[in-house]
């Protein structure tokens, strides 16, 4: 029996990292948030690896930090251990990675959300999203409770129609074995919105006392402190060691063996698996010429005797995963906590929404996470804040927050789901950014504080400490340009002790900076230029001057893509009447209804010809409306002569 049980501003459908997120976007813009969970003990669940960040993904972390998200001082808060990679490279790859006490990171962020003022949780199922005339008007659960709301955002993650897979074994489940959503998936066919099936995995869990560590080669984290957020409070953190071994050829073997009994080739699997995070199976099948392959051994936290074993992702039987584990040096005698196993379940084909994860054709509901076809919680936790920015601004009628390419890796993420699809589950990488030089993961509060301040999730203490930052930069910036260093015997012997060229007449200290060898601890070493500054600065300032050509030629990238964003297509509704298009443009456009020309060139199964054709129609368009605006001009000239 159905009952009204109350009314929200905005109703989220899901408590994982991309509902987190959405949530606390939501109330801490002061609107009244409804959160429902299947199981209010798995909010902001790491059903995976217990780790954040990442080649672009620490970006997107970083992007949310500086809009004023959750999940960059959450993880601050709870890492066990932190590493910045990719040292070796430029900083547009430099990607830092946090390894999370599992449990803590889901206890504080659960914490979090309880606080929240304006924010309601709730444990119940949704069954049903309730639409009239084309727009939503809240949802029904699993007891008959009705929740009216005018916006609702679904972030179900892997739970629709979710089924675990275990060798020859299967049944209905989420992850980690939790009950799943069969109604809702069912629900939104109903309603129109198309779907996929997709699948993910992951490792065994071990027992740490099983594993002999001196067989292993230690991975401890850096001696220097890192943090994701811009205004973490975090000054030190006890940091415990990750582990690698390797596979070898008997542990290949073992694997090629029990293929047969893999489900991903006995055909139990239907759904696709990410690309980019295979099984073992998958490993030993598609680089059958590598004798070997990483294993990382780690923390799952600090109170836990259990440990993740990275890269050992698979569905194959459980004592099939005994046998291939013990053949890894320093597993020979290993204890698996929980079997490893492979999840298939239901996702939306991310066409179907707008670039502000609105779907096309319900008027105020959105959808973000894995949902959407993505992987990862890092992605997942960054449309969940664009999500819940945008219900806000829906229900207020107010303009949605859209990122562009040029923006952020947010924008790529977005850009790439709502005009490319995905044909398996979405992984962002730092090669899918044209402006990677521009979009790093140090300079994400300058790109996008100042978006965060304007939609109010910047609170004063943030912009405060991102504006003293900011005129640091400035301030310095315009010392270096100005001031010159003397010729001294002193002053070219520390520059020849860095490794670089002494200098023959006074030089520019910007001049200076830009060379590879120089850095503001060889400027620390001239007494008379010594400078006071925070390492975010300084590293800010050198990155500006040592890439400044580089820069300057993706910012003048950047102008040609602005043009193209411009070019505004919001008012065709249908392309069939652009003659010269080609079917396929036509369907392709019609379908996702690009926003601008540059998304339209985007689309697969657009070409250039396609594009040069909605140009001369656009130009068309133009001169038509001059012409009948000249009429209507002339036309009321006459009006007043008589």
């Amino acid at each position: 029996m159905n009952y009204y049980a109350g009314k929200y501003d905005v109703i989220i459908v899901g408590a994982g990292h991309a509902g987190c997120e959405a949530a606390l976007a939501v109330a801490r813009r002061g609107y009244h948030v409804l959160v429902l969970s299947l199981n209010l003990d798995n909010i902001a669940l790491m059903p995976c690896n217990p780790a954040i960040g990442g080649p672009a993904k620490s970006h997107l972390v970083r992007e949310i930090d500086a809009l004023g998200g959750e999940m960059a001082l959450n993880t601050d808060r709870n890492a066990i251990q932190m590493r910045l990679l990719n040292t070796n490279k430029g900083p547009a790859v430099q990607a830092l990675r946090a390894q999370c006490d599992k449990k803590r990171y889901q206890d504080n962020m659960k914490l979090i959300l309880e606080g929240q003022a304006k924010l309601d949780l709730k444990q119940l199922m949704v069954e049903q999203i309730n639409v009239k005339n084309g727009q939503v008007t809240g949802v029904t659960t699993h007891t008959g409770a009705i929740f009216n709301a005018p916006a609702v955002i679904i972030t179900a993650g892997t739970y629709l129609k979710g089924r675990i897979i275990l060798g020859e074994m299967y049944f209905d489940g989420g992850p980690n074995g939790q009950q799943v959503a069969l109604n809702l998936a069912d629900n939104l066919q109903e309603l129109g919105i198309k779907s996929t099936r997709f699948k993910t995995g992951t490792p065994a869990r071990i027992d740490s006392r099983t594993v002999n560590f001196s067989k292993m080669t230690e991975q401890p984290g850096d001696q220097k402190l890192h943090n994701f957020s811009f205004i973490s409070p975090v000054t030190v953190r006890k940091q415990v060691s990750c582990w690698l071994t390797y596979t070898n050829e008997q542990t290949h073997a073992i694997i090629k063996a029990n293929l047969h009994r893999s489900p991903v080739y006995s055909g139990t699997i239907k759904g696709i698996g990410p690309r980019y995070c295979p099984s073992i199976e998958d490993k030993i099948v598609r680089f059958a010429d590598k004798s070997r392959h990483q294993v990382f051994i780690e923390p799952e936290g600090l109170d836990t005797y259990e440990l993740y074993v990275q890269g050992m992702s698979t569905s194959l039987p459980e004592e099939v995963q005994y046998q291939f584990l013990r053949t890894i040096p320093g597993l020979e005698s290993v204890a698996i906590i929980r079997s490893a196993y492979a999840i298939e379940y239901d996702c939306i084909i991310p066409t179907q929404l707008k670039p502000s994860l609105e779907l096309k054709g319900i008027k105020g509901l959105f959808t973000a996470g894995q949902l959407n076809g993505t992987s990862g919680y890092e992605e997942a936790a960054a449309q969940g804040l664009i999500a819940g920015i945008n219900a806000g601004c829906y229900i207020q009628n107010k303009p949605p927050l859209i990122l562009s390419r040029a923006d952020a890796y947010i924008g790529v993420l977005i850009d790439d789901l709502v005009t490319k699809g995905t044909p398996e589950p979405y992984r962002l990488l730092t090669s899918r950014a044209e402006y990677r030089l521009l979009l790093r993961q140090d300079n994400a509060d300058l790109r996008l504080t100042a978006k965060g301040r304007a939609i109010g999730l910047v609170d004063d203490q943030r912009w405060a400490k991102f504006n003293q930052k900011k005129a640091l930069i400035d301030q310095e910036t315009q010392w270096l340009s100005k001031t010159f260093l003397p010729v001294t015997v002193a002053a070219n012997e520390i520059l020849t002790n860095a490794g670089t060229t002494a200098i023959k007449q006074k030089t520019r200290l910007e001049l200076l900076l830009k060379r590879p060898e120089i850095t503001y601890q060889v400027f620390n070493k001239l007494a008379l230029i010594k400078r006071e500054l925070p390492v975010d600065v300084q590293e800010q300032v050198e990155i500006q001057f040592k890439y400044q050509g580089y820069i300057q030629k993706q910012l003048a990238q950047v102008a040609k893509f602005k043009k193209m964003e411009n070019k505004r297509l919001d008012k065709i509704t249908d392309y069939n009447q652009i003659t010269g298009l080609r079917n396929e443009a036509k369907q392709k456009l019609n379908d996702i209804k690009p926003l601008s020309l540059g998304q339209a060139a985007r689309i697969s199964g657009v070409s250039p010809a396609d594009i040069s054709v909605i140009l001369i129609w656009l130009e068309q368009q133009r001169r038509q409306e001059q012409e009948k605006l000249k009429g209507r001009r002339q036309k009321a000239e006459l009006n007043m002569r008589f």
